[in-house]
């Protein structure tokens, strides 16, 4: 009788191998030569290949194999759910308004949740598996090293949070990490087992994004709710309520405390000619929050959704039974469908979502610091993106020297200007347009140029050029409410109508405490608090000024006093026809808990300093050093008709060129920008300029130069790269 081969050994690298059949002869005894294998002590005879014994085992076999798979694939599962799924969908679950502004609709939100909660896992799985038909061993090694990258992955997010390592130091330290805990899984069967239970995790996290986040209101709606005001008057003006997003009052202001009327020349006019509410602040530096208290009158209670379903009573509800409505709204849904139908957003769809997904979960995974903050993306599509026509008026300002330039006017501003006519019912006109917001792309002009998305806001020199690059956005932003004002003349609204421009919040671009956080709340308040705020009634010719304690939740009840609408549930906010509120001013850096602000209407800023080498015209001048510029290919073929202009210039420096060193960036020969030379970013960059004169460029080429300036003020030209 012939002798079966023995089974292989398992393989050096398999965590689980699978014990051999016991009734199988052990794979170390040899046979002998010229002779019958001895038969064993104890046991059934041995078996042969037509034996039931060997059959039953040959057929375990592959079920082993599958159980084996099944195993490797749950301890994936694991690993990728805390990796992917946890992060992703715990920022997404916190942020209603990514889902809001991108015009998600449930389907669209549920097949992106499977996405995230499926596809990484079968794809790292499937990659594995694969990896099978070269041998037990090669598949048992694949599934030990992606265990060892998943938990040093896994470990970079840990130590970001529970640790001050940053960079190459984190990286080293999350692969330490990553081989422990491969070798730790190689060796024992404990972590293995721990891993297939908590393949449950992905399930988990999807429960609690849709039942338990912010986000669920969005994907699980549960009512419109919300009652109409009623009529206590028989005239009910029409409404135009512009809300502008990000914009501090101090960013206005000229040197003498008022609307800068060089820089600002609409906003001026707008002050000119209605009631400036000097002394208003927002009540909370984050849309989601300060939107929904400005349109129900309400301080933020709840850290939930700004979705009608969860804020019922509001500005549109409340018009509504009254008035025809016209919203457009971006990070917020507070108008149901009951009442105003929602635009379609050029920027919306499942690719977009996976887009947008795939670059939060690069922030997540980064091993540096990184400010999640889905509001930084949100950019406003163009005119021309949108595919729109022109609206009517067409500008006719000179300085919209390029005709093409007005197609980069933002799309839902347009649709919002086209609206602008008068009706047979009163109509209530709403736009919330991110201007000034970052991400900032505009020169005043209306001219966009292209700037790195992963450019600092913060750190010396940076916070400048951020400051600046806002500035020149909100010159355009000006240029807007020109455009508003115009078409409300035109159409003969502008005497009839009551009209709103103000801004949900500001942002501080104080060094150390940039942005609207509680770090720049503390240090910058005027910037983060006060806000613009003109209100024009009807028939309003002359403009006054207003000091009283104004907080957005007095927005309510005071355009609802305006339209003659009485309002069906009591507010926190207060109609300025009443009396002036107390001097307490309230800010919620998170809903519930209110920080006081100091009182007192702020002063204008220290304004930026201006190099007096800027305008100037530089003739020829020594050359030495060399410094390299991104994008230096745009200056040779420049075509302002495209409405872009190569307008912001930033490069890298030898080190032997010392931190704080002035550069000046001239553009055909005259200075644009002086800026100084700082640490090297994460990028590789030490300088950057924003040339926000667009006469600078030319059609064609156009020369760029950079010039070092010695402390005596003379210039040497670098070579360009």
């Amino acid at each position: 009788m012939a002798e079966p081969p023995p089974a292989p050994p398992p393989g050096p690298l398999d965590p689980h191998p699978t014990p051999s059949d016991p009734a199988a002869p052990a794979s170390g005894t040899p046979a002998l030569p010229n002779g019958p294998v001895p038969a064993p002590v104890a046991g059934p005879a041995n078996p042969t290949p037509a034996s039931p014994v060997r059959s039953a085992a040959a057929g375990r076999e592959p079920a082993a194999g599958w159980r084996a798979e099944l195993g490797r694939l749950l301890e994936v599962a694991a690993l990728v759910g805390l990796v992917v799924t946890q992060p992703l969908l715990d920022v997404l679950g916190r942020s209603p308004d990514f889902f809001l502004f991108h015009r998600a609709d449930r389907g669209e939100i549920l097949l992106l949740v499977a996405l995230i909660a499926v596809a990484p896992t079968l794809a790292v799985g499937l990659l594995g598996a694969v990896t099978r038909l070269a041998g037990p061993a090669a598949r048992a090694a694949t599934h030990t090293l992606l265990v060892g990258l998943l938990l040093a992955a896994l470990a970079v997010q840990a130590g970001r949070h529970g640790t001050g390592l940053r960079g190459v130091p984190l990286l080293l330290v999350a692969a330490v990490a990553g081989a422990a805990g491969a070798a730790a899984h190689r060796r024992w069967r404990v972590p293995g087992r721990v891993l297939r239970v908590a393949a449950a995790g992905p399930l988990v996290f999807v429960g609690l994004f849709l039942f338990v986040s912010s986000s669920s209101a969005v994907v699980l709606p549960r009512g419109e709710g919300g009652a109409a005001g009623a009529a206590q008057g028989a005239r009910h003006p029409p409404v135009v309520m512009l809300i502008l997003d990000e914009l501090p009052l101090v960013s206005l202001l000229g040197p003498d405390g008022r609307v800068d009327a060089t820089r600002y020349p609409h906003f001026a006019e707008l002050a000119a000619g209605s009631t400036w509410y000097r002394n208003a602040t927002g009540v909370s530096g984050w849309t989601p929050y300060a939107l929904p208290a400005m349109l129900t009158g309400r301080y933020p209670q709840r850290g939930v959704a700004p979705h009608y379903s969860q804020y019922p009573d509001n500005l549109f509800t409340a018009f509504g039974g009254l008035y025809d409505i016209r919203a457009e709204e971006s990070i917020t849904r507070l108008c149901p469908p009951s009442r105003c139908d929602q635009p379609v957003s050029p920027e919306q769809g499942l690719g977009v979502l996976v887009r947008e997904t795939g670059k939060l979960l690069g922030q997540l995974a980064a091993p540096v610091e990184s400010r999640i903050d889905p509001e930084d993306s949100y950019r406003e599509r163009t005119r021309a993106e949108a595919g729109l026509d022109a609206a009517e008026p067409v500008p006719d300002d000179p300085k919209f020297r390029w005709d093409s330039l007005d197609d980069n006017q933002p799309a839902r501003f347009t649709a919002f200007l086209a609206g602008l006519k008068p009706t047979a019912r009163p109509t209530l006109h709403f736009l919330h347009l991110l201007m000034p917001h970052s991400p900032w792309s505009y020169l005043p002009s209306g001219a966009r140029y292209d700037a790195p998305e992963d450019l600092p806001n913060e750190g010396a020199g940076w916070v400048e050029l951020a400051r600046q690059r806002h500035l020149a956005q909100l010159g355009y932003t000006d240029r807007l409410i020109g455009e508003t004002l115009r078409t409300l003349r035109a159409t003969g609204l502008y005497d009839q109508a009551l009209l709103v421009v103000t801004a949900d919040h500001g942002v501080s671009f104080t060094q150390g405490s940039q942005g609207r956080g509680m770090d720049a709340i503390r240090a910058a308040p005027d910037e983060v608090g006060w806000v613009p705020l003109f209100v024009k009634s009807p028939g309003q010719r002359a403009g006054r000024v207003d000091d009283r304690n104004w907080e957005h939740v007095d927005l309510l009840p005071t355009v609802a006093d305006e339209a003659a609408i009485r309002l069906p549930r009591p507010v926190d906010g207060r109609s300025a026809r009443q009396a002036p509120r107390d001097p307490a001013k309230h800010f919620y850096d998170r809903p519930g808990q209110p920080v006081p602000l100091p009182g007192g209407v702020p002063g204008p800023l220290a304004p930026p300093p201006v190099h007096p080498l800027v305008g100037t015209t530089v003739g020829e001048r020594p050359t030495g050093g060399s410094a390299r510029v991104a994008d230096l290919a745009a200056f040779a073929d420049v075509d302002p008709d495209t409405g872009r202009l190569p307008a912001l210039v930033w490069g890298d420096l030898p080190d032997q060129v010392p931190d704080g060193t002035l550069l000046a960036v001239a553009v055909n020969g005259r200075v644009g920008a002086v800026v100084p030379v700082v640490a090297r970013d994460a990028g590789g960059r030490r300088f950057a300029a924003l040339l926000a004169d667009d006469r600078l460029f030319q059609v064609g080429a156009n020369r760029l130069d950079v010039y070092q300036v010695a402390t005596d003020g003379t210039l040497r030209r670098l070579a360009l790269s």
